[in-house]
């Protein structure tokens, strides 16, 4: 608990680096920034300028090429001054809560940012300061379906991960029955088989004999169960996903062609499920089995014991 209240009140850097997902992303962050602004609810506050102070972290994508000292390849600190600047100046608000969800959402405009941190405080309304702290990410793009009358629909899949227990048991056919039935496309992950996984030393050529050993999981899980499609691309995943059809995730392909591609481990068959629920802007990630979620997944976790 301790822990806990001491990182309610810490820097939201502090916050960040606390809730980062198994791939880690570098920051960019903007401490107390003081400007002056007519803002509150309270008629006292009207017509008044009162002091906000601003924290601002920014997690990042990695350059895909070498930085070359050049500060167009960067998201900039002015980025983030000029979202906090442009945002003050394009209407009066009553809400501290509107103004940092409308910084944040400027800045995850910006190509290169992932997630953000805002926190904003009063530092004239008493003795002490007074704010409201946010965390956004920036959504991935849903697969679109047409819907009944012609329209776009967004799709929101729920991404399973099965545990080799979970594979294994009884009660799998009710499991798969109960993800059906949410009437959300299901797709189906799952880790490293039981046994032993060939070593090779090597970072990049144990990689793909992880990746390779997952999909030989994949298929042992379509064989108990007719339900389960084993898919290995991107397209198969959006078709499956707009027809209805439960998948079985083999990673493979997906995961070595990322450009920004997990970080962690692919023998963490956790973390790779959480990069891909955030990858198709899934509902939700469901955890069948023994196991935990590493903080700071942008989606929303459900652990299913087995």
């Amino acid at each position: 608990m301790t822990s806990d209240i001491s990182l309610a009140f810490a820097h939201p850097e502090e916050r960040a680096i606390a809730s980062a997902p198994a791939d880690p992303r570098d920051r960019i962050s903007l401490r107390d920034h003081v400007v002056e602004a007519d803002i509150g609810a309270f008629q006292q506050e009207r017509g008044h300028t009162q002091r906000l102070q601003f924290n601002v972290v920014v997690e990042v994508r990695p350059l895909p090429k070498p930085l070359e000292d050049d500060v167009d390849r960067i998201l900039s600190y002015d980025r983030i001054t000029e979202a906090i600047a442009a945002e003050l100046a394009a209407e009066r608000l009553n809400l501290l809560e509107t103004l940092a969800e409308r910084i944040a959402e400027r800045i995850l405009h910006e190509p290169q940012a992932m997630r953000v941190f805002v926190r904003i405080e009063k530092l004239d309304r008493g003795p002490g300061a007074l704010g409201v702290e946010i965390v956004r990410a920036r959504a991935s793009v849903p697969v679109q379906a047409l819907a009944e009358d012609g329209s776009a629909e967004a799709l929101h899949p729920v991404v399973a991960y099965l545990s080799n227990e979970a594979i294994a048991s009884d009660d799998l056919a009710v499991r798969l029955d109960r993800l059906e039935r949410s009437g959300k496309p299901v797709i189906v992950t799952v880790g490293l088989p039981e046994g032993g996984v060939p070593e090779t030393g090597q970072k990049p050529t144990q990689r793909r004999v992880d990746l390779l050993a997952i999909e030989q999981n994949a298929w042992r899980l379509a064989a108990r169960d007719p339900r389960c499609v084993v898919v290995a691309t991107r397209t198969e995943i959006d078709w499956a996903m707009k027809h209805g059809q439960m998948v079985v995730w083999a990673p493979s392909k997906i995961v070595l062609d990322a450009v920004d591609g997990p970080k962690a481990p692919a023998r963490d068959a956790v973390s790779l499920a959480i990069w891909l629920a955030e990858q198709m802007a899934a509902e939700r990630l469901e955890l069948h089995g023994n196991v935990s979620a590493p903080a700071g997944s942008r989606v929303p976790v459900r652990v299913e014991p087995v």
